[in-house]
């Protein structure tokens, strides 16, 4: 019993084990409508797009948060004017606007000595997380919530059926650009935890798992949620055993369970077949 509970006499754990908790929420509800309006590709333009904000922030000495925030929205509007105003698909226009903010994000950073090492910017760093990154990531996370449940039905109808939202009456193209504006400030938030390239598995897996096990929208947010909360805590958990960073471990358990609703799926479309 005492190696079980070994884990929690660390502060660095029990840090990691709170970030996990914390941005769980955000990730999974936001997770849940862009799966519903097809946009993994958006989130993780926009995971990728933040590099540039976050070392032009680091060179102007502000809070990276704000810079990795607002290359976030110059990625999603720009991506949105591009496709509305070009003959390209929008998930074309999406991977050449992420591809080149990254490559000019990576290139920016080649160019300044900082002590901050990009595996932390790309891949984070779960276990060096402070005090103040877990209030940040708490402020953005809660707000993130509050509006994405306030307006959970609109944006539900937004999702299924942008015409009919805009026909009765639904202000679609804020709701649009508020839903980048919150996935902008979800990746912000667990910038600090699984960084810029994971944080796309987290805005992903959870809406695609509860896709899987239920047909009610009503039901995909909470289960979401919950997948996410276990999968954060077993990843963060299993990786202090297995000695691996714990922010792909998370991903990786998130992918297992994935993979296991569908396999039950499909177990069950066979039997009512």
């Amino acid at each position: 019993m005492e190696t079980l509970f070994f884990p929690f006499q660390f502060a660095f754990m029990n840090n990691a084990f709170v970030m996990m908790l914390i941005i769980a929420v955000p990730t999974s509800l936001l997770s849940c409508y862009l799966v519903l309006k097809g946009w993994s590709l958006m989130g993780d333009a926009i995971s990728h797009a933040v590099l540039p904000g976050v070392v032009v922030a680091y060179l102007l000495n502000i809070p990276l948060i704000i810079g990795a925030f607002c290359a976030g929205m110059v990625c999603a509007l720009s991506t949105g004017f591009l496709a509305e105003n070009s003959r390209v698909k929008q998930d074309t226009v999406m991977g050449i606007v992420f591809s080149g903010m990254f490559g000019f994000g990576i290139v920016l950073y080649t160019k300044i000595t900082t002590d901050v090492h990009l595996d932390h910017i790309l891949f984070g760093n779960m276990l060096g997380v402070s005090a103040a990154d877990l209030w940040t990531a708490g402020v953005i996370a809660a707000f993130v919530a509050l509006a994405v449940l306030a307006k959970r039905r609109d944006l539900m109808l937004h999702a299924f059926d942008p015409i009919q939202a805009q026909a009765v009456g639904l202000p679609v193209r804020w709701l649009h650009y508020g839903l980048l504006s919150l996935i902008s400030l979800t990746i912000v938030a667990t910038l600090s935890a699984v960084g810029i390239i994971l944080s796309i598995g987290l805005l992903i897996a959870p809406g695609a798992i509860a896709f899987l096990v239920t047909r009610r929208f009503a039901l995909m947010l909470p289960i979401a949620v919950g997948v996410t909360a276990v999968s954060g805590f077993l990843g963060v958990y299993l990786s202090f055993f297995i000695d691996s960073a714990p922010a792909p471990t998370v991903i990786l358990v998130l992918t297992v369970i994935f993979i296991a609703a569908f396999v039950r799926a499909n177990l069950r479309a066979r039997a009512t077949a």
